[in-house]
């Protein structure tokens, strides 16, 4: 129920998410390491996550979640929203 409420919020910003996650050049490459290598992410890419997502934060206010305690547990929720081939796997 937590998550499918999360899903549906990053759903509703996805097109902004996306939009604004292009300027920084390795956020998308850096979410979406499991998702690609099946390997989880360093404490070092989590952090940088976290700074990317605190900078996402100030265009999409939802993005604050994961600057509180154990916001990093949400990031494969926000990579399963992401996910472009998924997406295109989907329509096909």
């Amino acid at each position: 129920m937590i998550k499918s409420y999360f899903i549906d919020l990053f759903t509703k910003n996805k097109n902004l998410i996306l939009d604004e996650s292009e300027q920084i050049r390795e956020f998308m490459h850096l979410l979406m390491i499991p998702t690609n290598t099946g390997v989880k992410w360093t404490k070092e890419e989590i952090k940088l996550l976290k700074k990317h997502l605190k900078h996402l934060s100030l265009y999409v206010p939802a993005l604050i979640i994961f600057m509180l305690p154990f916001g990093a547990l949400l990031l494969p929720v926000l990579a399963e929203v992401l996910d472009r081939r998924k997406h295109r796997r989907d329509h096909e």
